[in-house]
């Protein structure tokens, strides 16, 4: 089966102009186009316009999603970790509107409230599987002990660093700062502390890694890259240059 470009928006819920757009910035070709010059796309299109339009509800700028795309030649595997993530989002909302439910009526009830029912839908625990894929388990258990360890006022205090650095990593790129420059490396210095709270002494490698792990996992691209398109390559490129000069 094929879509000419009109059936194709409609059923994506998009405009021809999107998609004729995408083809022009190299993200969606047509699977042909007839003697009349209306485009025409193919199952093969549908999965690939699928992918963006995910890739785009996560916040990806255009850039972004054509590099993720070129990086994942396999669409089957692309799509299951894909599905996968949504799942977890799935579960990590559902707890979260759950918690806030549970804020809001004892709130307005006026009963007491306890830590755990205010941010029981903010759960790292879910991410311990792939921290100790990744890094082993006593860098999860490490981390988890930290964690617990810590006051509610602390944890947010914690986070709240965390988006501030992204933050400044996106208005620096905004402002056409270089990767390599003062105020990018000064931005990378402020990260490299933040992750020695967690990690002590963080080398090379290690943060060389965690750099290139910004832009290949989409999830942390998305997170970086809502403070404008490619802040994750250069929250990269800015962890790269910081580990040559400074890290053994």
């Amino acid at each position: 089966m094929e879509w000419s470009i009109q059936q194709l928006a409609r059923v994506a819920g998009t405009t021809s102009r999107t998609l004729r757009h995408y083809a022009a910035v190299g993200l969606l070709a047509p699977s042909r186009t007839g003697r009349n010059g209306y485009r025409y796309y193919d199952e093969e299109c549908l999965v690939r316009l699928q992918r963006i339009l995910l890739l785009r509800e996560l916040g990806l700028g255009l850039p972004a999603i054509g590099q993720v795309l070129a990086g994942q030649r396999d669409t089957g595997a692309a799509l299951r970790a894909h599905l996968r993530w949504l799942e977890q989002e799935q579960q990590r909302l559902g707890r979260q509107i759950e918690s806030v439910r549970t804020t809001l009526r004892k709130t307005e009830d006026g009963e007491r409230l306890t830590a755990e029912e205010v941010f029981g839908g903010f759960d790292h625990t879910r991410y311990e599987q792939e921290v100790t894929e990744r890094w082993g388990r006593e860098a999860y258990e490490r981390g988890d002990r930290w964690w617990r360890s810590l006051s509610d006022e602390q944890k947010r205090e914690f986070q709240q660093r965390q988006l501030d650095i992204a933050a400044d990593y996106g208005a620096a790129l905004a402002a056409g700062e270089p990767a390599d420059g003062a105020v990018a490396q000064a931005i990378t210095q402020r990260h490299h502390d933040w992750l020695s709270i967690t990690t002590p002494n963080p080398g090379r490698e290690y943060f060389i890694g965690l750099g290139e792990m910004y832009v290949a996992d989409e999830r942390f691209t998305a997170n970086y890259d809502r403070h404008g398109a490619g802040t994750a390559r250069f929250v990269r490129d800015a962890m790269r240059v910081y580990a040559e000069r400074h890290l053994g």
